[in-house]
Order: C-alpha cells, then structure tokens, then sequence
C-alpha cells in the first residue's frame, strides 16, 4: 500500500507541478466563465466549478504533503551523513529536527553569537 501510494503521490506531483496543468486549469476555469451566461449564472453552476476546486485542492494536498514528507526525510538523512563525515564537524547536530522548539532557539542564538563575534573580528574593507 505504501508504494502505491508513494508511486501515485509522486506521479501527482510531477503533473500537477507542469505547465501543461496551469494551462489546463486555466483552459477549464474560461470555459466554466463562457458557461455562466449559458446557465444564467445559476447555483448549480457556481457549485459546479467550487465543488471541482475544492475537491482537487483536498485530494491533491495530500498527495503533495506525501512527496514533501519524504523529500524533507531524504535531504535530512544527507545533511547527517555529511555531518558524521566531515572532520570536526558537530555530531550533536545531527537528527536536529528532532529537538524541543526551545532546543532550537538555544541553538540559533548561539549561532547568530557566533556570527556576531566571526564579522567583528573580520578586517573593514577600504572606507
């Protein structure tokens, strides 16, 4: 069932995410427009194209959040592999989405200090 759905989600993606569907919406959003006069401009019309709209926008959701998910885990799972590599790089960083929003804090203040301290001690340039 998982690849399935991964299989599906993926697919999803790259044809929600072309040219060809933008055109394609576009193309089916003008002849809902050229239909109003058609159908007077009725309920049954509007209810038409959001009805179509919403539901699109529900089941596609979805499937985007899926491929995001897993595109998020991948690039992750490289960033810690470059961490464990790299000589004198910070292995408590690893697996970093994993801490408290506090821990995160802590974390980017001491980083914003360490900037701080990294450009004063950086010579001026020529004033």
């Amino acid at each position: 069932m998982r690849d399935t759905f991964r299989s599906i989600a993926d697919r999803t993606a790259v044809i929600i995410g072309s040219p060809w569907t933008f055109v394609g919406s576009v193309i089916v959003t003008g002849v809902w427009l050229v239909l109003g006069p058609v159908f007077q401009y009725s309920d049954t019309w509007q209810l038409t194209m959001n009805t179509l709209a919403s539901q699109a926008t529900f089941l596609v959701a979805f499937l985007l959040q899926n491929t995001q998910n897993r595109d998020t885990r991948a690039l992750q799972l490289k960033l810690d592999e470059l961490l464990r590599s790299t000589t004198g790089a910070r292995n408590d960083l690893v697996q970093l989405e994993n801490m408290s929003d506090d821990e995160l804090d802590r974390l980017h203040e001491e980083f914003e200090t360490l900037k701080r301290r990294r450009s004063a001690r950086e010579p001026r340039g020529p004033a």
